[in-house]
């Protein structure tokens, strides 16, 4: 294996009580900490609840702390997280909002591991307020602008130059 210390980076910890546990590394090169709930909670069907970790921690400066789902209980039962960003000036207790997007209640015990903390760098923007922003090709094109479900618009490389697609036809149905 590779040497990894120009990836590491000090996550000091806080646990609140017995009840909370440290974040743990699935494997040597995982992205994203173990977030463990401290409590017994159901996650209502097609609901939500904030779940207790009882640990704090010091995201360290230049960086965020993002709170994402777990692929297992994600995949299997349809639990997603919200409100997923931690500031590294935070030092509050910390608690993961689960959605249910099942039509069953989901159970959170104590120990579970309910979530994932990936440390992302940041860019701390300084806003400066202006008459006109430079112009695109894109401009003000919003939603869907790009392309999406149906014949794509968007520029396919063949033998190393760009061109447009060709114009799908219609397809005549009876309905």
């Amino acid at each position: 294996m590779s040497d990894l210390t120009e990836f590491l980076v000090d996550l000091p910890v806080k646990l609140l009580s017995d009840r909370g546990t440290l974040p743990t590394l699935g494997s040597d090169l995982a992205a994203g900490l173990d977030l463990y709930s401290a409590e017994d909670k159901v996650i209502p069907a097609r609901g939500k609840a904030l779940v207790d970790l009882q640990l704090s921690l010091a995201i360290p400066i230049g960086h965020y702390g993002r709170v994402a789902p777990r692929s297992g209980p994600a995949a299997k039962h349809g639990i997603q997280t919200g409100a997923g960003v931690i500031d590294s000036d935070y030092r509050g207790p910390l608690m993961v909002l689960l959605f249910n997007h099942s039509d069953v209640d989901f159970q959170v015990n104590a120990k579970d591991r309910i979530a994932q903390l990936i440390l992302e760098r940041i860019s701390i923007p300084r806003l400066r307020q202006v008459d006109s922003l430079d112009t695109t090709t894109r401009g003000a094109g919003g939603f869907g602008s790009t392309g999406g479900f149906g014949p794509s618009k968007k520029q396919k490389l063949e033998n190393g130059q760009a061109h447009e697609p060709e114009p799908a036809e219609a397809v005549k149905t009876d309905i």
